[in-house]
């Protein structure tokens, strides 16, 4: 059964007299009538306001870049319009048209409907927990809504593309480019080539081909307009656990907050299937929806977030620290946003293994996280994971289930030394998993198609190799240190990690360092980028939430 048909009753509450006369005080606007028909917002809208009925209706629909219609529900009087778009100001969704009798509504716009959520705890939560399950009954609706992606089912270039809305949380169909009627009329249509697939159809209708990640953020309105000329608070660099959490307690204690990533918010936590030591989800909890619910709260406290944006370089500056200038970052868009602060959570990027031929590979059979869209391409099929830690032994257990044998490849003696004990029971209940000890894998096999047929694995012991067939490799060996944008203005150690609580020795700053203060003054590091700390998703937490006092004696010193 549906979200729609087993939560109704929570996705389209009716509020009362007294929650409406609540709500009434929050509005952005006086009441506005609608005629019957009349548009009331509209997909593509940016700022579309949600709309609480007072009298009369309206329809909502959702429609995509194909321009297929189809109902989504009626909202009467004492409902409200929207989802998740609303909370944000991204781009709307769907479209809401007054109903036959017309309508009247009250208009609340991002901004007020965040003051709202926060202003009255009980309607709050009645709207948050609706604009949540709205989002994902459009998320598990086949299509009609969002993005339309049209390719090759198994390229590693439409794998990308799903990927990238699946983890942002955006609503898309794929259909395929030769199988599918309505795929292959649009690519006959438009005289596409291979080398321009896949095709990204948005919903206003314009077509992308083959895009980028930043280009399809553009189109469908996941990447915001920055005003260069704000000077915000605190900016985040890196939207993963510590950075979000930084978010939602410096959002919610007044500051204005601007989190930027490259590619989506979760970090690597947001790959993983399953995170079953995470205090307080004794039955675990996928990564993304961990991360999606601080992501979610971030957005309810007037967090900015702007994804796919890469900050290429933090300037140092030659001016005086004392002067108070706002740290400025350079992003990969040409646009520079400036900060009071910066907090560096930025994470750590996958380690590659010294294969020869693994570049070829990735994205065509080589994964360095294990998603539902990597399990459904591996389904039934023999597959290998190399790594010995908490995420790959997670990784392992996710995907056994689905596939007809994994192996699991390790260069030490066993997995004791670095993997928790729940996990290795677990494995070891597994009966397809093999675990290849004092292994590596020295060689990648490709087929005709570019993708990957099989790997060399080499016995560290006697120096035997033997060709193992597999059509999927996904890469667990660690991570190192996503810094080298600091463009040496901050210290790091000799792996790269930024050294926090040690610093000012040109005494530019009469006082002491704040524990996780970098170098250089009113910048900080939290989470797997620091130096010393302790690589779990708790720790992450607790030092995004530990480092919001520290921005504050910093800004009061300001």
């Amino acid at each position: 059964m549906s979200i729609i048909e087993t939560r109704r009753q929570q996705m389209f509450p009716v509020l009362d007299a007294g929650q409406i006369e609540t709500a009434k005080r929050f509005a952005s606007g006086p009441a506005r009538s609608f005629a019957p028909d009349e548009i009331v917002f509209d997909v593509g809208e940016r700022q579309a306001p949600s709309w609480l009925v007072l009298q009369g209706s309206i329809n909502t629909f959702r429609r995509d870049g194909l321009n297929h219609e189809s109902a989504i529900t009626t909202h009467r009087s004492g409902q409200f319009s929207g989802e998740l778009s609303q909370l944000s100001g991204r781009e709307s969704l769907a479209q809401g048209r007054a109903g036959e009798e017309g309508c009247t509504a009250i208009p609340f716009d991002p901004a007020h409907v965040r003051a709202l959520m926060i202003g009255s705890a009980e309607v709050g939560e009645i709207m948050m927990r609706a604009f949540i399950l709205r989002r994902v009954g459009l998320l598990e609706q086949d299509g009609g809504v969002g993005s339309v992606l049209i390719g090759n089912s198994g390229t590693a270039s439409l794998a990308r593309l799903v990927e990238f809305l699946r983890r942002n949380g955006y609503p898309y169909k794929v259909l395929d480019a030769e199988k599918d009627p309505d795929g292959r009329a649009m690519v006959e249509r438009l005289g596409v080539q291979q080398a321009d697939l896949p095709l990204m159809v948005c919903p206003n209708g314009t077509v992308l081909k083959c895009p980028s990640e930043a280009e399809a953020g553009l189109c469908l309105g996941i990447t915001p307009e920055l005003d260069p000329e704000k000077i915000y608070d605190v900016a985040v660099v890196g939207a993963g656990p510590a950075g979000l959490a930084t978010a939602v307690y410096a959002g919610s204690e007044g500051l204005s907050v601007l989190v930027l990533d490259s590619r989506a918010f979760g970090g690597q936590a947001g790959a993983s299937a399953r995170i079953e030591n995470y205090f307080g989800f004794p039955t675990g909890i996928s990564g993304l929806a961990l991360t999606a619910r601080a992501f979610n709260q971030a957005l309810k406290f007037g967090v900015e977030v702007a994804i796919p944006l890469e900050v290429q370089r933090l300037d140092c500056g030659e001016a005086d620290r004392r002067s108070g200038a706002p740290h400025r970052l350079m992003l990969n868009n040409g646009v520079t946003v400036s900060a009071k602060t910066v907090v560096i959570a930025s994470g750590a990027r996958y380690r590659r293994p010294p294969i020869d031929n693994l570049a070829r590979f990735e994205g065509a059979g080589v994964s360095y996280w294990a998603s539902p869209v990597e399990a459904k391409l591996c389904q039934g099929e023999e597959v290998a994971l190399i790594g010995g830690g908490n995420s790959a032994g997670q990784a392992v257990v996710f995907l056994a289930p689905k596939v007809k044998k994994l192996h699991l490849v390790v260069r030490g003696e066993g997995l004791e030394a670095s993997m928790s004990r729940y996990l290795i029971d677990r494995i070891r209940a597994l009966p397809n998993v093999e675990l290849h000890t004092k292994t590596e894998i020295v060689g990648l096999e490709g087929g005709e198609n570019g993708g990957l047929t099989g790997a060399v694995f080499r016995d560290k012991r006697t120096g035997e190799t033997h060709t193992c067939h597999m059509r999927h490799l996904f890469l667990f060996i660690g991570a190192d240190p996503n810094a080298n944008w600091l463009s040496h203005c901050v210290e790091v150690d000799g792996k790269g990690f930024v050294i926090t609580g040690t610093g000012f020795a040109d005494g530019s700053v009469e006082r002491e360092v704040l524990p996780y203060e970098t170098s250089r003054p009113g910048v900080f590091a939290i989470g797997d980028v620091r130096a010393g700390s302790i690589k779990r998703v708790a720790a992450a937490v607790g030092e995004g939430a530990a480092v919001v006092p520290q921005i504050h004696e910093v800004l009061t010193e300001g």
